[in-house]
């Protein structure tokens, strides 16, 4: 049986080979140089669009432990990664070009994969995965809403920024909903002068410029929160940051303004800066923000971000395992997923690979644990609120918590990477997966 593989990015080339360990006919489709993108400038497979690095290969890291995964699953971006590696410390960096050769060429020694060089119009027939990417093809994205409805595909990605819970401090905020309707948010209170000083702040925090095709006309509704501070003094104090119906229950009183934080996850490990999407620099965003009351030692797991994007509404419109529920041998991956980052992206690739060649031999997907990196990525992909889906990258809030709280984040990322890299290969020997032995460190 042949498979339809459309992206020859990260996730297709992962989601090919894998399927090709499985017996399985690879047609693999990418439109470059046929046609070419604003962020690609070569036709190699497994081009790097943005950064060099593939972040830490420490393993109490949340992208470390990603990549323990991925190595013993076999990940070809981590083989053509230790190929072309340059120095940069605790993090995994490579020569572009090495690192694009080294792809491109593990796909096309493959004699299973068919690579076809053409722009993919429409979805394929008969099973196929597709992993185009953020900047996926009008005509391909015209077809994806069609089979997914109009709210399945977004276009334009506005980030907020997310801390974990263990690092708020209890003593500053407060729970409460506006008017006492409910207390499912967390409230950071600021004084007069504290929010005036907030908003010099802002005004005066250095932009990420970004590339040319990741320039955005900002929609009214979703404004950078730089730009809001900018149109007035109190802008924020009658939008985002807007104290209205909040009293703080140690005081009796209404802050002069707030700053709000909404559940993510389920456990409650996970809080969003509710409105702060941002194109401040992250050490800006680091040095602004946990000038926040109640956030000075907050650990951020998500950075804000505001940029064009196109990925889907995953908990919205498909399976667990990213499937489209009206056709389950059409699989989706990567970043069009509405995960964030090389390695997730890659990841995603993996599984979509092998989750559908499972599913066209009668086998059920397989999903990891949600203790593991993998596994809790996807259960924030099939869990997470679709009204305020957003994409997600690598982080420990992502996972099962501790049974018992931990508040040194040393000691507490020390376990969770050990439980999550035991639980992983139990998983994948419970599950039948091969190991790859060459690849996987433990």
């Amino acid at each position: 049986m042949k498979v339809t593989v459309v992206g020859g990015g990260l996730a297709g080339c992962e989601a090919a080979l894998q399927l090709t360990q499985q017996g399985y006919l690879v047609r693999l489709i990418e439109m470059r140089p046929k046609r070419s993108t604003e962020a690609h400038h070569t036709d190699s497979l497994g081009e790097l669009v943005c950064t060099n690095s593939f972040k830490s290969e420490n393993p109490t890291n949340a992208h470390g432990q990603l990549k323990r995964e991925m190595r013993a699953l076999g990940s070809v971006l981590l083989r053509s990664a230790d190929i072309s590696r340059v120095p940069a410390g605790s993090a995994l960096a490579v020569d572009r070009t090495l690192f694009t050769k080294a792809m491109t060429a593990a796909v096309e020694a493959e004699s299973a994969i068919e690579i076809l060089r053409e722009e993919c119009t429409s979805l394929p027939n008969g099973p196929s995965i597709i992993a185009t990417g953020p900047l996926t093809s009008n005509l391909l994205s015209e077809a994806i809403q069609q089979i997914l409805g109009d709210g399945g595909l977004s276009f334009f990605d506005a980030i907020a920024p997310i801390v974990h819970r263990d690092g708020v401090d209890e003593n500053v905020v407060f729970a409460a909903g506006r008017f006492d309707e409910d207390s499912d948010y967390l409230n950071c209170p600021m004084s007069e002068q504290e929010y005036l000083a907030f908003v010099e702040a802002l005004r005066d925090g250095e932009a990420h410029e970004g590339h040319d095709w990741d320039a955005v006309p900002y929609f009214e509704g979703c404004l950078p929160i730089e730009v809001m501070a900018s149109r007035g003094v109190d802008t924020l104090r009658f939008g985002p940051m807007k104290p209205i119906g909040l009293t703080d229950p140690r005081t009796g009183e209404r802050p002069w303004a707030v700053v709000q934080l909404r559940r993510e996850d389920r456990a409650g490990q996970m809080w969003n800066l509710v409105g702060f999407q941002t194109r401040l620099q992250i050490g800006e965003q680091s040095r602004i923000f946990k000038s926040i009351p109640g956030l000075s030692d907050a650990e951020f797991l998500r950075w804000g971000s505001i940029h064009r994007n196109s990925y889907l509404n995953f908990p919205g419109c498909l399976s667990p395992f990213g499937s489209s529920r009206v056709r389950t041998n059409l699989v989706f991956a990567g970043q069009l997923t509405g995960v964030e980052g090389y390695t997730e992206s890659a990841a995603s690739g993996i599984l979509a690979g092998i989750n559908l060649g499972r599913s066209l031999s009668g086998e059920e997907p397989l999903i990891p644990p949600p203790t593991t990196m993998l596994g809790g990525l996807f259960r924030y992909l099939r869990n997470a609120d679709p009204s305020h889906f957003q994409p997600m990258n690598s982080n420990w809030g992502l996972v099962d918590p501790l049974s018992q709280r931990i508040r040194s984040k040393r000691e507490r990322r020390e376990l969770l990477a050990q439980r999550a890299n035991e639980d992983f290969f139990v998983w994948m020997e419970r599950s039948g997966l091969r190991l790859d032995t060459t690849e996987a460190r433990v």
